[in-house]
């Protein structure tokens, strides 16, 4: 990890690995999870290989849902790894994503309690990462990692 560059969150969720790994690689589960709830997400796509597809919209209200996210897989080890960016969108277009490019980790390692859970958050330059962070990356991110924690443990946030 650089300071410089990059986010990152760490939790234990207290559910195997491959219950994890199923909220994130089955649509049905993805949407109970990966925006910050009150809001609502539908994913259009979710092709958890490289160079698959990862897009999904949310709603605020339940009724309109807009983008959320148009990015594609660049690695996907499973029960291991995920690694997505927005930089480059799910027809393999270069993209300018707002409101900032990043390139995603997230890994799964065996935890006595369950699934050590991490998330690194890459940026192009500082002012990126700077952006990112006061925008709320760790409320935004750690609020979604909760939701997932939720929803492994049986717990269902929504």
């Amino acid at each position: 990890m650089n300071p410089d560059l990059d986010l990152s969150l760490e939790r234990i969720i207290r559910a195997p690995r491959a219950t994890v790994w199923r909220a994130w690689t089955d649509p049905a589960r993805l949407a109970r999870w990966w925006v910050p709830a009150p809001s609502r997400c539908l994913v259009d796509r979710l092709d958890p290989r490289p160079g698959g597809a990862f897009v999904t919209r949310l709603s605020d209200d339940g009724a309109e849902f807009v983008p959320h996210l148009d990015a594609c897989f660049l690695a996907v080890d499973e029960l291991r790894r995920i690694v997505f960016t927005n930089a480059i969108d799910s027809t393999w277009r270069p993209a300018h994503p707002a409101p900032v490019a990043m390139t995603a980790t997230i890994t799964l390692d065996d935890h006595p309690d369950g699934t050590d859970y991490r998330m690194l958050v890459r940026h192009r330059d500082p002012e990126a990462r700077a952006l990112h962070e006061k925008l709320g990356f760790a409320d935004g991110w750690g609020t979604v990692a909760a939701q997932l924690a939720a929803f492994a443990e049986g717990g269902d946030p929504r």
